[in-house]
């Protein structure tokens, strides 16, 4: 992770779980890291504790619904005049609704489409584009996808939300053959854990936390400190190696 000290890493949904261990690690490896979500307050607690433990980096919170493109153009228009640009784009943020394919409501779809692959597939055009301009060629992309984006859950709560992260398999891959012809070394990666302990199943299962809670208790599930691993494993590859995609799963889950 030397080569990544005092370069700037762009990491949504840093509020919570997954996206804030994330900024955490990046940040304890000496990076400056642009943590988003549409609410600062737990992004600003955390960059205070960073502060406070000494770590070599920084992390600087932004307010941004990544639901809405003008919001995500602005943020990088920021980061462009404060930070020169984003030489790591992490795009963690993502959502689920317990909406079915029979009887869900289209504004649940729409919102899981819109941050789930829209909002990611904005982030990382506006992400090239940084690097491009700036003429970084070895810049990373890292999308956290799910074991969910390749295979179906048997629960109609899911399905929609699968169809989203089978999305980000697609796109990850075709964004690493799109940098491929244009020459470029910049690198694409998906990660796709399986249950993570956060609070993912609460929010999806917002009118049933009995339900939430039991997919946590069943069995030993991956901590959101495994994922950020996972993530600094992959940034500390050599230049020259694709890491195309990373699955990782609970030794108890099933499937």
């Amino acid at each position: 992770m030397e080569r990544w000290k005092g370069r700037v890493a762009l990491v949504t949904g840093a509020s919570v779980g997954i996206g804030a261990a994330v900024a955490r690690a990046l940040v304890q490896h000496g990076m400056k890291v642009v943590g988003c979500a549409r609410n600062v307050d737990k992004i600003e607690k955390l960059a205070a504790e960073c502060q406070s433990a000494g770590y070599s980096g920084t992390l600087i919170p932004y307010k941004c619904d990544l639901s809405n493109e003008e919001e995500i153009l602005s943020m990088f228009s920021a980061i462009k005049t404060l930070h020169q640009g984003v030489d790591v784009c992490i795009n963690n943020a993502g959502l689920a609704h317990a909406e079915s394919l029979l009887s869900g409501r289209t504004d649940g779809w729409r919102n899981m489409i819109d941050v789930n692959v829209l909002a990611l597939s904005i982030c990382t055009r506006e992400a090239y584009q940084s690097m491009k301009e700036r003429h970084v060629d070895d810049g990373h992309i890292i999308n956290i996808n799910s074991m969910g984006g390749h295979r179906i859950v048997p629960s109609a709560d899911e399905h929609f939300y699968c169809a989203t992260k089978h999305a980000v398999t697609a796109l990850t891959e075709g964004l690493r053959q799109e940098l491929r012809e244009a020459k470029s070394h910049i690198r694409a990666t998906s990660i796709s854990p399986g249950i993570v302990e956060t609070e993912f199943a609460f929010r999806h299962h917002n009118s049933d936390p009995e339900k939430a809670a039991a997919t946590y208790e069943s069995i030993k599930c991956l901590k959101a400190e495994d994922i950020a691993n996972a993530v600094t494993y992959v940034l500390s590859a050599p230049p020259h190696v694709q890491i195309g995609d990373v699955q990782m799963r609970p030794v108890e889950q099933v499937s």
